[in-house]
C-alpha cells in the first residue's frame, strides 16, 4: 500500500528502521561475543570495507542520489519513457558493479595489503578470502537501489524498508548457523546471503508498480549522462568520505583491535541517525524531487525546513544522552554475550572512549 503523507512515511520507516537498527545491535553483539575484537573480527570487517568502498562510491554516492529525481522528471512527462530510462539505467550500473566485482575478486590480495599494511601475512590471507565471499554484495545492493528508487517515488515504503531488516538476519543467521562450521566464513555467507534478500523481496513490489525488466543497453541514452552529472557533487563528497575510512582503515590496521573497535563504535553512533535522520529524510526525499521537478519552489523550502526541524528537534537530545551514557550502551550491546566470546572490559573501555568521540558528530 502507498503511504499518504511525509509524516506517516517516516513513522512506517522509522518504525521498520528501529527494527533494522536493533537487528544491527543484535548483529554486532554476537559478533563481538563469538569473535572478539581481535584477529578474525578485523579482517572481517577490514573485507567489509573494501566491499562497501565501491557499493558507497557508486551506488551511494552516485544512483541513489540520482536515480529518483530522474525517474520523476521522466515519470511526470511520459510513463513509457521513464520505465524505458530506468531498464538502460539499471543494466549500465549492472555491468558497472559486475566488471569492479571481478576485478576486486581477482586482485583481492593486491588490494588487501593496501588497504591493510599493518595485517600479518595470515591475516592478509584471511580478509582476502572474505572479500572473495563479500563480492557479490555490491551487485545485489545495485539492483536494489534501483527499486528502491521506484519504491520510494511510488510511496511503497513498507516493502522499502524491510528490506535492511532481511539484510541483518542473513548475517545473524551466518554467524548462528554456518559459524559454527565455518568461522569467520560463515558470516561472511551471512552478508552475501542478506544481500540477496535485501534485493529478493523487493522484486514483487516493483512488478505491481509497473517495471518489466529488459535486456536493454544504450550507453548513450541522455538519462545515463544526466546521472552522473547529478551525482558529481555527492560522488566528490562520498569518495571523500571513503578515502577517508580506508586510510583509518590502513592506520587501525597496526593497532591490535583497532579496526574492530573503530567499526563497533562507529556503527552505534549510527543507530539514532538510522531510526531518526534516515527516516525523515527518506520520506521526505519523494515528495521534494516531485515539488522541484513541478516547480513549486515554495513548497519544496517549506518541507525541507519542517523535516529539518524535526530531525533536530529529536537528534540533538539523543546524541547528549549517547555521550554521557556511552560505556553502559557498550556493555550492553557488545558485552551482553561476553561468556560466548572474548569482548573483554579493556574492549568495553576503547569502545566507549571511541563512541563519545563519534557521539559530537551525531
Amino acid at each position: 500500500s502507498q503511504t499518504k503523507t511525509v509524516t506517516f512515511a517516516a513513522f512506517v520507516l522509522g518504525f521498520t528502521s528501529a527494527i533494522s537498527a536493533f537487528l544491527g545491535v543484535l548483529r554486532d553483539g554476537l559478533l563481538a561475543g563469538y569473535f572478539g575484537v581481535w584477529s578474525e573480527t578485523n579482517a572481517y570487517f577490514a573485507a567489509f570495507r573494501i566491499t562497501d568502498f565501491f557499493y558507497n562510491l557508486l551506488i551511494i554516492g552516485g544512483l541513489v542520489v540520482a536515480f529518483l529525481p530522474l525517474f520523476s522528471e521522466y515519470y511526470s512527462k511520459n510513463k513509457e519513457s521513464a520505465w524505458e530510462m530506468a531498464n538502460y539505467i539499471l543494466n549500465f550500473f549492472l555491468f558497472l558493479l559486475i566488471a569492479t566485482s571481478l576485478l576486486v575478486f581477482f586482485f583481492s590480495h593486491q588490494i588487501v595489503k593496501i588497504i591493510t599494511p599493518g595485517f600479518s601475512l595470515e591475516e592478509q590471507a584471511l580478509t582476502a578470502s572474505l572479500v572473495r565471499i563479500m563480492v557479490v554484495r555490491p551487485i545485489f545492493f545495485g539492483l536494489s537501489a534501483i527499486f528502491s528508487g521506484i519504491l520510494q517515488y511510488f510511496n511503497r515504503f513498507l516493502i522499502y524498508s524491510v528490506a535492511p531488516i532481511l539484510y541483518n538476519l542473513g548475517i545473524i543467521v551466518g554467524i548462528l548457523m554456518f559459524s559454527p562450521q565455518f568461522g569467520i566464513f560463515g558470516v561472511g555467507l551471512g552478508v552475501s546471503m542478506g544481500a540477496v534478500l535485501h534485493w529478493a523481496v523487493q522484486i514483487l513490489s516493483v512488478r505491481v508498480c509497473g517495471f518489466r525488466y529488459r535486456f536493454a543497453f544504450n550507453f548513450r541514452h541522455p538519462a545515463i549522462k544526466k546521472v552522473f552529472l547529478l551525482a558529481l557533487p555527492r560522488l566528490f563528497a562520498m569518495g571523500a568520505q571513503q578515502i577517508n575510512l580506508m586510510v583509518i582503515t590502513a592506520i587501525a590496521s597496526g593497532i591490535s583491535g583497532g579496526i574492530a573497535i573503530f567499526t563497533f563504535a562507529n556503527n552505534l553512533q549510527s543507530f539514532p541517525i538510522g531510526i531518526i535522520g534516515v527516516p525523515f529524510a527518506i520520506a521526505a526525499f519523494p515528495m521534494l524531487s516531485k515539488n522541484w521537478a513541478l516547480g513549486r519552489k515554495k513548497e519544496f523550502l517549506e518541507n525541507f525546513e519542517i523535516v529539518f526541524r524535526q530531525i533536530l528537534f529529536l537528534m540533538v537530545p539523543v546524541s547528549l544522552l549517547l555521550f554521557i551514557l556511552r560505556a553502559q550502551v557498550v556493555r550492553v550491546v557488545l558485552g551482553t554475550f561476553g561468556e560466548r566470546g572474548r569482548f573483554d572490559w579493556s574492549a568495553t573501555q576503547l569502545t566507549a572512549a571511541s563512541l563519545g568521540l563519534f557521539a559530537i558528530g551525531i
